[in-house]
């Protein structure tokens, strides 16, 4: 049976999750909506006891030391070209040019990406974006919440871009599906290191909320609702204030 060209496999993920995330509501979300929150707050229990047994792995005070930074640099540098894709399909021209430029910066300098050379020499920190700002962009609803496992608190649209995300690199055009295959191995280390840094950090505010769950939650759609562009108070809603 003839196989489909690569370019159209990574196509067809794409489109059938933009079209579901394209049946969310077309506006920007108010307050809280999870209608998964009984198997949310399972997941996050699973989460947090992960997250819980890493810190304990992790000196309080470590920030998992110079091999874990370097780890994670390096995965950041792999992912600069999705970042540059996303900020194009966004009409955003000015962050794709800043991350053209960290990237060719950390390859060379940063000798492939290991040292954040762009960041600390070049003045040219990352400008982060994913799909899921593509999906906002394009006037995709928020949809429910939802905590996902090991990857921990989301909505409907960023779970899509996730999936969109993985799908959509403009390195797979470029590099042998063998090669692919090893560079989504090293970017999902790397990210993992990332997390590692701060893992104990995260969990010592966690541990010391009345609902730990609750406080995830709010603290994520604050955080992402606030870097989408959200500037209304309406846009957050605080479970403690009633």
């Amino acid at each position: 049976m003839p196989q489909l060209p690569r370019h159209f496999r990574l196509a067809v993920p794409l489109l059938a999750v933009s079209l579901l995330v394209s049946c969310a509501e077309q506006q920007v979300a108010s307050g809280i909506n999870d209608p998964y929150e009984q198997s949310n707050r399972q997941t996050h229990e699973f989460n947090l006891a992960l997250s819980n047994a890493v810190a304990g792995m992790v000196d309080g005070d470590s920030d998992g030391g110079p091999v874990t930074k370097v780890a994670a640099n390096f995965a950041a540098n792999l992912g600069l070209p999705n970042k540059i894709l996303n900020s194009l399909l966004q009409g955003r021209i000015e962050p794709a040019v800043m991350n053209t430029l960290r990237l060719v910066v950390n390859t060379t300098f940063g000798v492939g990406g290991l040292f954040d050379a762009a960041g600390t020499s070049f003045d040219l920190p990352e400008q982060y974006t994913d799909f899921g700002e593509t999906l906002y962009v394009w006037g995709v609803g928020e949809g429910a919440y939802l905590e996902l496992p090991v990857i921990g608190p989301s909505t409907e649209r960023d779970a899509a871009g996730k999936v969109v995300d993985f799908f959509l690199d403009p390195l797979g055009t470029v590099l042998t599906e063998r090669e692919h295959n090893a560079v989504r191995v090293l970017r999902g280390a790397g990210n993992a290191a990332g997390k590692l840094r701060y893992a104990g950090s995260v969990s010592d505010m966690l541990q010391g909320s009345a609902d730990s769950y609750a406080q995830a939650r709010l603290i994520y759609l604050q955080n992402r609702r606030f870097a989408l562009g959200a500037t209304s108070d309406d846009d957050v809603f605080d479970p403690y204030a009633e």
